[in-house]
């Protein structure tokens, strides 16, 4: 399965966090979602991606391509376990969709990055910015984590990476008490074995 992640999971340390393992199955690259907006969740590190039909009124101006399109990683080989977890992680905040992402780069392998700085080839935090005339591939098709809580707990502000990974990626790769909360239901699940059962499909 493939997969389109936009924020926290497009660390690599905290994606195998998450999905229990080393991740030397997975190819990744950067990738990029046209027609959605990304947007910082109220009192969270985190973001939120919504189609910008449905986020253009928290705008008051015309959004440039770079801003209603979102930066992200596509990761290509996840396993039936990998996503279950992946759901956990999200919550019901969040529905998975199928959408189609343009790729910005070649594969490589997760393994490859786990040890070095974050800001590898296939996790740039600070991508050349999109233009009217940037040369896109054909699209691929991926599923995506989007925001289906309450609009009104988002923020108009467009989230950043490169700030993300300057601010607070700490947190997340942290061990023991310095990690965040949001690792807790995956745990207790993990800990629990077998398979997990998503208990809601995706919109």
């Amino acid at each position: 399965m493939s997969a389109f992640f936009y924020g926290t999971l497009m660390h690599p340390k905290i994606l195998q966090r998450v999905i229990g393992n080393n991740g030397n199955h997975l190819e990744i690259c950067p990738a990029v979602l046209m027609g959605y907006t990304r947007h910082h969740v109220k009192w969270a590190d985190y973001p939120a991606i919504l189609p910008y039909e449905k986020s253009k009124h928290l705008f008051k101006h015309d959004l440039s391509a770079e801003e209603n399109s979102v930066r992200g990683t596509l990761v290509i080989g996840l396993t039936q376990s990998d996503i279950e977890f992946l759901d956990v992680f999200e919550g019901d905040e969040y529905s998975r969709t199928p959408v189609f992402v343009h790729r910005l780069g070649p594969l490589s392998s997760l393994a490859s990055g786990s040890t070095t700085n974050v800001e590898s080839d296939f996790v740039p935090t600070s991508p050349p910015p999109l233009t009217a005339t940037t040369d896109l591939s054909a699209t691929l098709p991926a599923e995506t984590y989007v925001w289906k809580a309450p609009v009104s707990q988002l923020e108009d502000r467009i989230w950043s990476f490169e700030t993300f990974v300057k601010e607070n990626a700490w947190k997340w790769v942290g061990s023991g008490p310095d990690e965040v909360e949001e690792y807790g239901e995956v745990d207790r699940r993990r800990e629990m074995g077998g398979s997990i059962v998503r208990s809601e499909t995706a919109d």
